[in-house]
């Protein structure tokens, strides 16, 4: 097994990914392993509706930013939350710099069917131990697990409280 990217290789491998136009307007999301390999995830429309929905109310409810599909610098390689709050302090002091190298205060995961729950736990750990205060984890139904420090939390600390719409029939 090969060693592990340093985070200066894992940025600068980022940099040539978002540069190269063969990996242009694909309907997948991209994201770096902790070696620096491509990885693609392929969304649903639903998943794209949860999204779209989550990121207005974090918005309407928190003020802030909304950054969607926000990529950040973890341990395990640079991980892609579908949604991100950020508040203005967070703008203030990293812009727009890409990757992030500090996880905004509020990053969520929407579950896709390929998914497994082995990586959903890894990436909840790795956006808190790269500076979250919460992960979200929204199931295709719409529920929304929160997790901190401290582990899973009945509600979000911050002050929002988002309900998101039933899958249409």
């Amino acid at each position: 097994m090969g060693n592990l990217a340093t985070p200066e290789a894992l940025i600068a491998r980022w940099h040539e990914v978002l540069e190269d136009p063969s990996l242009r307007d694909l309907p997948y999301k991209i994201e770096l392993n902790a070696w620096g390999k491509v990885e693609m995830s392929p969304a649903s429309n639903r998943h794209g509706r949860l999204q779209g929905e989550l990121a207005a109310e974090l918005k309407r409810q928190l003020g802030g930013s909304v950054v969607t599909e926000c990529s950040i610098l973890t341990r395990i390689g640079i991980r892609v939350p579908d949604v991100a709050w950020v508040s203005s302090n967070f703008i203030a002091n990293y812009a727009e710099i890409t990757p992030y190298q500090r996880a905004p205060e509020i990053c969520v995961e929407i579950v896709s069917p390929s998914n497994v729950a082995a990586e959903i736990a890894e990436k909840t750990q790795a956006y808190l131990a790269a500076g979250a205060d919460e992960v979200w984890i929204v199931a295709e139904d719409g529920t929304i697990r929160y997790f901190g420090a401290e582990g899973e939390m009945v509600q979000s600390a911050f002050p929002a409280r988002v309900c998101l719409p039933p899958r249409a029939k």
